[in-house]
């Protein structure tokens, strides 16, 4: 039995729908998945009801953008309340900024002379949570570009003329966010981010777990994450990252985490939830 732990809809970058991916991952045998749709839980309860009908275990989750010492990091919260009101009122802000930051992207490609319309980017995303994939495939749908590959080198990459940086909560943020609605803080595709020497000062601060396994993470570095993970008493987990076709072949399934590894982060989830309510019965008494 098998996960996939890292998966987005098209309620932020992703191109399926809430029951496109569930069909999806039943097609690829999966028991168990995690939407980490970036900067919202709008997509979850959609998700969940279609995982339902397949018999799919669902894990409610969210992937949130940090910063810590001048480093872009994505932390995945798992088992979130996407009812807890502070982490919406958060991810409001999120959304708003994300929004901001696309009509500054689209300014500046118009200063470029290229008449590409904000509406149209909005429109092509249809979701509170856009970015940059969504401006790189409005420009190749008007045919400014002629592959969102050219979209991004030439406009949209950090350094190329269209580039703005986004703004970010800290790291710190982001975990206790995680935990005041629930859930446990996972650093996503530590092979990426190649900051691994954040990971102790992240581990004291409360993060819970790495993404050990991931698409672009080979062999070795899921090895060598996972010992990480031992020695710092974190978790494991894996997902493939699909973005559905967005990015050519759709990676759902194609990192298979086995189920063990969920079941650990459920027992972590429940002794959260029982030490957070022998905590409240003490202040409350």
């Amino acid at each position: 039995m098998f996960a996939d732990l890292h998966l987005h809809t098209n309620f932020s970058d992703g191109t399926y729908s809430p029951e496109q991916l569930a069909a999806q991952a039943a097609r690829a045998r999966l028991k168990a998945i995690a939407v980490t749709d970036h900067d919202t839980v709008e997509g979850c309860a959609r998700v969940g009801a279609a995982c339902q009908e397949h018999g799919i275990e669902f894990i409610p989750a969210a992937e949130l953008t940090a910063e810590m010492n001048d480093h872009e990091l994505h932390i995945l919260g798992f088992y979130l309340d996407t009812a807890n009101p502070l982490l919406l009122a958060r991810l409001a802000e999120c959304q708003r900024v994300r929004q901001e930051r696309i009509r500054h992207m689209v300014a500046r490609i118009n200063e470029m002379g290229i008449p590409l319309a904000v509406d149209d980017v909005f429109a092509l995303a249809n979701c509170r949570s856009p970015g940059r994939p969504h401006v790189a495939r409005t420009l190749w749908e008007r045919e400014f570009v002629s592959s969102i590959d050219e979209a991004f080198e030439r406009f949209l990459k950090k350094g190329k003329p269209a580039w703005v940086p986004k703004l970010k909560m800290s790291a710190q943020e982001a975990i206790d966010l995680i935990h005041q609605a629930g859930g446990l803080a996972v650093l996503a595709h530590p092979g990426l981010t190649r900051a691994d020497e954040l990971i102790p000062e992240l581990a004291a601060q409360g993060l819970d777990g790495l993404e050990c396994f991931h698409t672009k993470h080979s062999r070795g570095m899921a090895e060598n994450y996972l010992a990480l993970a031992t020695r710092l008493n974190l978790l494991a987990t894996g997902g493939s990252d699909c973005h559905g076709t967005a990015k050519g072949k759709p990676l759902i399934g194609t990192v298979k985490l086995p189920y063990a590894y969920v079941e650990r982060l459920k027992t972590r989830v429940t002794e959260r939830a029982l030490d957070r309510g022998i905590l409240l019965a003490r202040t409350n008494g």
